[in-house]
């Protein structure tokens, strides 16, 4: 079976728009990107480097006063109006959302309708962001507090869900008044391209939103910017440890989201056929490689067996191969050094004493020339072990016993992420006391991923981060609170 290589004419071509400029070629390095359903290069893209940071930065600024000063039901109109332009054109972002990291077809629809959902969303809440006023206890005053844009927005996002992270940061960005300098990833650059290219087309003034495809130059000159007053980053707690020490230069605000390893416990009552196939989804969604995914399995003894039979039939229906594909249901990862670093993580995971029950080595054959793993699950996982502490970011299942509720909740806690959690039960009791034990962020019942809607809170505890992107959480994270005091005693 030959697998597809992205049509070049379907793919954008500008790695930098700034104001209303379309420019093919930045001032840093010249990469080639890899397909990585081939391993074959799609194009040779020219990067941004300082001096185009420092024009995009000059370009939201100039902006700024404009965006801030339109009248909500303006801001959102043009919202609505790009959710409608989005999904009708939905088509056209599949090429660049398959192409950029090997997603798979059948997602591209899902990301318009995503993206268009949360423009819908924060466009609403546009005319509808007001202050409150504070009564005083001393002396005759009128107090009130008004939120307002930060400025400028620096949004860097990563490879693996480049439209699904742009959209998450610049709808509330732009809802709450500020402008974006938006820095895609080198290793996934097109559909942020499309997207700055569609928000134009919407209507959507020159300079409020900037893009800047780079890699670390582009990243560094972004959070050193004095120009831009606050940094959204969505990617690795190792590059967020930089990121902030960048941003002490400026003491600029950050927004952090981070990595995960987010527990799945499965206690003995619940739904085996529906707690597998939720269970497996971590490994399939974005072919393993989000970072809220469920990875580490936690399921009490008296079905753990059961569990992971039910699990391994589950993986043999699962159709990996070329992304192009409809029947495909997963891709592969997004590199040969992700699937070499994937592969001695599992190797090193089986030296400790993790038993393979499905999958482990990499596919051959017509998949060879590509960066395919197939689901792979490691059972009897020690919790102090690296693959079952580590983000692996790939297909992979690590699989633990427990034996009773304090245990479960001890191991599900017992790493330094807490970006999610799901829970399997059908005991209300016990669903409401293992949440308010769980020290993460977004947790699930009985479910794997539906709470990822727009108007719900997204973001971490403990090394997984700090603020908040989606619900009215996020959107005040785009608005700092004035002050105003005002005395309205009698002169004399």
């Amino acid at each position: 079976m030959a697998f597809r290589q992205p049509a070049l004419d379907a793919l954008p071509r500008y790695p930098l728009i700034i104001g209303d400029s379309f420019e093919e070629k930045g001032s840093g390095e010249t990469i080639a990107h890899i397909y990585p359903g081939t391993g074959k290069v799609t194009r040779e893209i020219a990067l941004a480097g300082a001096s185009d940071v420092d024009r995009a930065v000059a370009a939201a600024r100039a902006a700024f006063p404009a965006w801030r000063a339109m009248p909500g039901d303006k801001r959102r109109d043009l919202f609505f109006k790009f959710a409608a332009l989005i999904e009708a054109k939905a088509a056209e972002l599949a090429p660049s959302l398959t192409s950029e990291n090997g997603s798979i077809s059948i997602a591209s629809g899902h990301m318009a309708f995503d993206a268009a959902q949360k423009f819908r969303y924060f466009g609403g809440w546009a005319d509808k962001i007001h202050g409150r006023t504070i009564p005083m206890w001393q002396g005759q005053a009128h107090d009130y507090v008004s939120y307002e844009p930060f400025g400028v927005i620096g949004a860097i996002v990563p490879w693996n869900g480049p439209l699904f992270a742009s959209t998450m940061i610049l709808a509330p960005a732009l809802a709450a008044g500020n402008t974006v300098v938006l820095k895609s990833p080198d290793l996934a650059p097109y559909s942020a391209m499309k997207l700055v290219e569609l928000l134009l087309e919407a209507g959507f003034p020159a300079g409020v939103v900037n893009l800047v495809t780079g890699g670390i130059e582009a990243g560094e000159a972004m959070v050193a910017h004095p120009g831009i007053d606050k940094i959204q980053f969505i990617g690795s707690g190792n590059t967020a440890k930089k990121v902030l020490a960048n941003a002490a230069q400026t003491l600029k605000p950050c927004g952090l989201e981070l990595g995960g390893k987010s527990a799945v416990i499965v206690f003995d009552d619940a739904d085996l056929v529906g707690a597998a196939k939720r269970g497996m989804s971590g490994a399939v969604s974005a072919n393993g490689q989000g970072c809220v995914n469920g990875t580490r399995l936690l399921v009490q003894r008296g079905i753990y067996e059961p569990y992971l039979q039910t699990l391994a039939a589950m993986t043999a229906h699962i159709s990996v191969g070329d992304p192009f594909e409809p029947t495909t249901f997963m891709g592969p990862v997004i590199s040969e050094t992700a699937l070499n670093r994937i592969s001695g993580m599992v190797s090193r995971g089986i030296d400790q004493g993790a038993r393979v029950v499905v999958g482990g080595e990499r596919l051959g054959g017509d998949h060879a020339d590509g960066y395919f793993l197939p689901i792979t699950v490691l059972a009897d996982v020690g919790n102090d072990s690296e693959i079952a502490q580590q983000e692996v970011f790939g297909p992979v299942l690590v699989v633990t016993p427990f034996d009773t509720e304090e245990e479960a909740i001890a191991l599900a806690n017992g790493t330094d992420y807490g970006l999610g959690a799901y829970v399997h039960t059908q005991n209300l009791r016990r669903a409401h006391a293992v949440t308010r034990e769980l020290q993460a962020g977004q947790i699930h019942v009985n479910g794997s991923g539906e709470a990822m809607q727009p108007n719900v809170p997204f973001g971490g505890w403990k090394q997984s981060g700090h603020g908040r992107l989606g619900g009215v959480e996020g959107l005040h994270d785009f608005l700092q609170p004035k002050n105003i005091w005002m005395n309205i005693a009698a002169e004399g």
